[in-house]
Parts: C-alpha cells; sequence; structure tokens
C-alpha cells in the first residue's frame, strides 16, 4: 500500500535533513512531502518576531490541506515533535500514525522552553535581530537560526494521541549535549508505555545523517498495512 510520509524537521534545520530518507521512500513507491518550516534554510527570508509554533503549525496543515492528503504518517525530528503535535491535534482526520526522531511529545500548554530548559548559551547568544534562536554547536553546517517565540510559545491541544493507529518514539543514544540528553527521561517512560512502539538507535542526535537504514525500517512498519 501506498503512505503518505510528512517530514518535519527540528530547531534551525531544513527539509534537507531528511535527504536520506526521501529518495528510498520514493523508490519504494510512498508519497512523501519533506517540509521546511517558517523562517528557517531556505524560508529564512520569511523569518519575522511573530513565527512562532502556530506558524509553524499552519505550514504542516496547510500542506496536508492543500494536497488533500489523508492517513499521513507524520514524522518530527526534536523541535519537529511539537508541530506534530499540534497538526494532528487540529487535524485528526487527516493523520493516522504518528513518528517522533528524538524529539519533543508535548502535553497541553507545554512549551519547547519547558521541556528543554535554555541552556545559558541560549539567553546570551540571541541573534541580532533579538528574536532568533542561534544554531546549537553539534548542528550541521547548514542549519540557520531559529525563530525564538517557536520555542517559548505554550501549544494548545484538544485531546490526547490515543486517537491515532499508532505512535512510535526513536531515541539516540548518543549525545552530545554536554551531558545526558534531554530525551532520556521522556524516552525511559513511553518505553515502559503499552501505547507507544519505541526503539533506540545507536546514532547522535541527527538520527537521519547517523542511520537512516534503521530509520527507513522503523518508517515503513510504521505506515498504513
Amino acid at each position: 500500500m501506498t503512505a503518505t510520509f510528512v517530514l518535519v524537521p527540528g530547531m534551525c534545520h531544513g527539509a534537507w535533513s531528511f535527504e536520506t530518507l526521501t529518495g528510498p521512500l520514493r523508490l519504494l513507491g510512498h508519497r512523501v512531502h519533506a517540509l521546511t518550516l517558517t523562517g528557517v534554510a531556505e524560508r529564512a527570508h520569511l523569518l519575522a518576531s511573530t513565527v512562532n509554533l502556530d506558524t509553524h503549525i499552519e505550514d504542516v496543515a496547510g500542506v496536508l490541506e492543500a494536497e488533500d492528503i489523508e492517513n499521513a504518517v507524520l514524522v518530527g525530528h526534536s523541535y519537529g515533535g511539537m508541530v506534530i503535535t499540534g497538526v494532528g491535534d487540529r487535524l485528526p482526520e487527516r493523520v493516522d500514525s504518528l513518528v517522533y526522531l528524538d524529539a519533543l511529545v508535548p502535553q497541553d500548554g507545554d512549551s519547547l522552553f519547558d521541556l528543554i530548559p535554555a541552556e545559558p548559551d541560549w539567553h546570551r547568544t540571541v541573534g541580532e535581530t533579538g528574536y532568533t534562536i542561534p544554531p546549537l554547536p553539534f548542528f550541521d553546517r547548514r542549519t540557520t537560526p531559529h525563530p525564538l517565540a517557536s520555542a517559548l510559545q505554550r501549544i494548545r491541544l484538544s485531546g490526547d494521541l490515543d486517537r491515532f493507529r499508532s505512535r512510535t518514539y526513536v531515541y539516540a543514544t548518543e549525545s552530545e549535549w554536554g551531558g545526558p540528553s534531554p530525551f532520556t527521561a521522556l524516552y525511559e517512560r513511553l518505553r515502559t508505555d503499552p501505547r507507544w512502539t519505541t526503539h533506540a538507535l545507536a546514532g547522535k542526535h541527527d538520527l537521519m545523517r547517523d542511520v537512516p537504514e534503521e530509520l527507513l525500517t522503523i518508517l515503513l512498519e510504521s505506515a498504513p498495512a
């Protein structure tokens, strides 16, 4: 069966971060939409102080509606987990399953900075505009500043994730964060929850770069039968 994958990048990343997955998925006959969020990468010219989490949720929801996508597999990396959670809540009738790649899984009222408290360097090195977050040192050289408001805004959810056929969490075991991964506690909680399928892969935060073959297998397993 042909599946439709909608791939949402993490903070400071663009659609390019999924380049190891888009080709193989399409060769297998699946539809793939790898997105870049407003204000980042090739859409950096749209960066403004008003670009927030709602903007990014609307970016993805707009693609689902414009392309008339149904039974989507939403895939979110890192911050992208905030976005796919919001999209699923807004358009549950268009979403089949959710896949989180070393990502945040927010509950109603959470912001990114609630779930990953801002490191001091993030506060000291806010971009010249005053409304951006610079890429972290271990990010790919292609990353660009990210809209600060998207990390501050609290998500508003009307339901929970039980409405979707499947939920998958993929954890990166090799931390680059100068200490324990900020996703460890979340992974440990989800791995004991029978409603979730979890995987721990021997890669760093950008799992798409480090373990693309393993991720491809996981994405295919998460697709509708």
